[in-house]
């Protein structure tokens, strides 16, 4: 109930933060798959009637000289492109009371061949994933990266990289069978693998290693009370300097974190061996990482003037490596993420489907507009990459063959392409019934299971 009372407070006190962006965002979306649609069935002499941002009645509108009516509709969830013929905007099927002269029947939607009706409903998710590498590339190619080496400079002890012979220094190469080329590869895969051995191939002293733990499930909360289980092996990254006062325990022995000195003295007598630390908010009670930090990294210890006279550099590469892309390399980067996105969040469905994880994990517009409004509050970079994740996110539900989703309609166009004629209305009927209200569970379900983790 605190969680409840946090959020509510919180939304109270940024309520045109947190429903401006989360509006912003997918108004922004709505609009570029609808285009998609739009711009796809406009190419291939599709008349398109309507292009709704939102449901139910229209707010404000225009009529184009193509015949199109644009308008904002009263209900802001969600948006479609109606063409010419259609008796519904999910096209399920044509209006059999229209009189179709032949001029009517060349623009129509349905008069299609099935390859320019598969191309049309293919266009909108399309673009989400396109739209997606295009903000990426432009952060990439404007803003730049902070990129850390797959290098392992600190082992939990007992945790599963620990049990699995990880040792600091490890140079992290491939993680079952791809190539890691950052840290943030093994973070990621790392956190999608809940209960499933592992295969790394690392780089220790010029030798190659091979080792395979098995991440141990960790469930963390965020600030809305919003739960979600990862994977977790108890390392550090080739980032990871450490301050002198966030040391707790040194060899199993308590220190005081206030008393820096003495800790300083303790680090320096034992530089060039590995030795034990304990970490404020790193480690947990009672425990321990491995450490190994090189004399020749730490002669800042003893400088009064040195930046690092209060900090242990663990890795051999202390500082994160600032990446700023030229062009190419900006759309090649964003095209690398955009992927590995798409590929994580079917995994995560797919476990979700297979039990492995909870379908609590599932959230709808709640969650949505409480990111959103995290996001805009950590300012507009932090907001547009969310739109970018988002995008990819939506793209990719909308290519499942569920009926009403535009992969429904693909999965039926690719059954006429076989068969030679369509499905016949009466099974296109059930099929989109059972779709409706599928979804409708589904979006009921994520919205319910988001007030259920805020309240309990």
């Amino acid at each position: 109930m605190d969680s409840f009372i946090d959020l509510f407070q919180m939304v109270l006190e940024n309520i045109w933060l947190y429903g401006a962006s989360f509006l912003l965002v997918l108004t922004i979306l709505v609009f570029v798959h609808e285009w998609g649609h739009f711009i796809v069935a406009r190419m291939c002499g599709v008349r398109v009637e309507v292009f709704s941002i939102g449901f139910g009645k229209e707010l404000w509108g225009f009529t184009a000289k193509t015949g199109t009516r644009w308008k904002f509709s009263l209900i802001p969830l969600g948006g479609y492109v109606k063409m010419f013929g259609d008796s519904d905007p999910a096209s399920a099927g044509h209006d059999k009371d229209m009189s179709y002269t032949e001029e009517d029947r060349k623009v129509a939607f349905f008069t299609q061949p099935v390859w320019k009706r598969a191309l049309i409903v293919f266009a909108g998710p399309a673009i989400n994933f396109l739209f997606a590498i295009f903000i990426l590339s432009m952060l990439f190619g404007v803003k730049g990266k902070y990129e850390i080496p797959p290098v392992i400079t600190a082992v939990e002890i007992g945790g599963p990289a620990d049990q699995a012979g990880f040792k600091p220094h490890d140079l992290v190469l491939e993680i079952n069978g791809r190539t890691a080329s950052r840290f943030e590869d093994i973070r990621r895969s790392v956190a999608l693998s809940l209960d499933t051995e592992m295969t790394f191939v690392v780089e220790r002293k010029g030798e190659i290693v091979e080792l395979t733990p098995v991440p141990e499930r960790v469930s963390f909360e965020d600030k809305f009370g919003f739960k979600q289980e990862i994977g977790r092996i108890g390392i550090l990254g080739a980032s990871s300097g450490v301050a002198l006062n966030g040391i707790t325990a040194i060899d199993g022995v308590s220190v005081d974190s206030n008393d820096i000195e003495k800790i300083r003295s303790k680090i320096l007598s034992r530089l060039g061996n590995p030795f034990e630390i304990s970490l404020r908010g790193i480690t947990k009670e009672g425990g321990s990482m491995l450490v190994d930090p090189l004399l020749e990294k730490n002669k800042g210890l003893t400088d009064a003037n040195s930046k690092f006279y209060d900090v242990i550099v663990l890795a051999e590469e202390y500082k994160q490596i600032f990446v700023k892309f030229t062009p190419p390399a900006a759309l090649l980067e964003a095209t690398r993420a955009t992927w590995n996105i798409t590929v994580d969040s079917l995994g995560a469905m797919g476990q979700i489907v297979s039990g492995k994880r909870s379908p609590k994990e599932l959230g709808g517009i709640i969650r949505i507009g409480a990111i959103a409004g995290d996001m805009a509050q950590r300012g507009w970079l932090a907001l547009i990459t969310f739109a970018a994740l988002l995008s990819i996110n939506l793209g990719l539900i909308n290519l499942f063959p569920i009926p009403l989703l535009d992969g429904g309609h693909l999965a039926m166009y690719a059954i006429e392409a076989v068969k030679g004629k369509p499905l016949s209305e009466k099974t296109q009927e059930y099929a989109f019934r059972v779709g409706l209200t599928f979804l409708v569970f589904l979006m009921v379900f994520a919205n319910l299971n988001d007030i259920a983790q805020i309240l309990l």
